[in-house]
């Protein structure tokens, strides 16, 4: 008998909860019970939708000592009431949770590393002393082995993946208008949070239509940064040429209308969004951060520029902007990675012969 708990830290729109989303997909025929417990989001209704029961929570990046023990009574309910025997986390505070609840509880615990870090040495290496562990990408394993000092034997890579798209086209009227006037249309996608660069992304799109370039830049979601990238914009007198299209759904979607995307981070696990621009075949221009160049393959099916260099990241962009059978030629590379390399097919099947490995 297997019941599953994942738990993290939100269910919003961003790339971990997706592969929690996909995680549900993927074992809710191979197991018994799949339960969530985060502090809720907008991806909740999708749990819902396919039957999953998610238990809402304090926010765990809360510190107060109330806050701690309300949820460690909580979750130690919830492993009671359903039973739960596997717990898989998927953030770090998560992880310290799980690791205080198992010297009370018998459970497997299980952890997967989304992202690289240098910080919380001490927390890092006591929560995830007597997890599994799954890293995104093969650097992520190496940060979790050199700075925290897990065991290579500890860590298992599993790449994440995002699923084909499902082929339902809607046009965007404003992206169709741009491509039917002859412009170049290029696409940064992302949660408006420092982290992933885009204020880096509007210099550069200021630098190449400075040359009188004819293309549109767009950037797609929401967050923190929002007010600020608007204000950046503005400053320059850009704002019908850098478009905010705001959080959207259908990202796939987007991207097929799109020509190249761009992914500026400052820092990466192993980013979704490159595996889903693989997948509906356009190349992307991305930073050589951790686990990035474990998918772009620079001059194969994108280009890698260093992260916070604005000239090198226009002079990427204007080299697909000013050739449009590179981008043909790095489109269909792009695709063949994501067929070979990071499926959904291979993903399921990975993490699938992972549980069913669990003692």
């Amino acid at each position: 008998m297997k019941n599953i708990l994942y738990f993290n830290r939100t269910m919003k729109l961003g790339g971990t909860e997706k592969v929690i989303l996909q995680l549900c997909d993927t074992m809710k025929d191979s197991v018994d019970k799949i339960v969530v417990c985060t502090l809720g989001g907008a991806n909740v209704e999708r749990l819902e939708k396919m039957g999953i029961k998610h238990y809402e929570i304090p926010d765990i990046e809360r510190k107060d000592p109330v806050t701690i023990i309300k949820t460690l009574k909580m979750v130690s309910k919830i492993i009671k009431d359903e039973n739960i025997n596997i717990v898989h986390t998927h953030h770090r505070m998560a992880a310290f949770y799980t690791r205080i609840l198992s010297f009370f509880k018998k459970f497997t615990f299980i952890n997967t590393a989304h992202n690289t870090f240098e910080d919380k040495k001490f927390l890092t290496r006591f929560s995830l002393k007597k997890a599994k562990v799954i890293a995104v990408g093969e650097m992520v394993k190496k940060n979790l082995t050199d700075f925290y000092g897990l065991k290579e034997s500890q860590v298992t890579v599993i790449y994440n993946s995002v699923e084909e798209f499902d082929g339902n086209f809607n046009v965007i009227p404003k992206l169709e208008k741009y491509k039917n006037e002859g412009y170049v249309l290029v696409g940064n996608i992302g949660r408006l949070r420092p982290q992933k660069g885009m204020n880096y992304y509007i210099e550069a799109a200021d630098k190449i239509l400075s040359k009188g370039k004819k293309a549109k830049f767009f950037i797609v979601g929401d967050g923190p940064e929002k007010d600020n990238l608007n204000s950046q914009i503005k400053s320059l007198k850009r704002e019908k040429d850098i478009i905010l299209l705001g959080q959207r759904q259908d990202v796939q979607n987007v991207m097929k209308q799109l020509d190249f995307i761009v992914l500026s981070s400052l820092w990466e696990g192993l980013p979704l969004i490159p595996l889903e621009a693989f997948s509906v075949k356009k190349p992307v221009v991305a930073t050589k951060v951790d686990g990035t160049p474990e998918i772009v393959r620079n001059k194969f099916n994108g280009l890698l520029v260093e992260a916070k260099n604005t000239l090198e990241l226009s002079e990427a962009m204007l080299k697909l902007i000013e050739n449009n059978n590179l981008i043909e030629e790095y489109s269909k590379n792009a695709y063949e990675t994501y067929v070979n390399k990071f499926s959904y097919s291979i993903f399921k099947k990975n993490y699938i012969e992972f549980y069913n490995n669990i003692n």
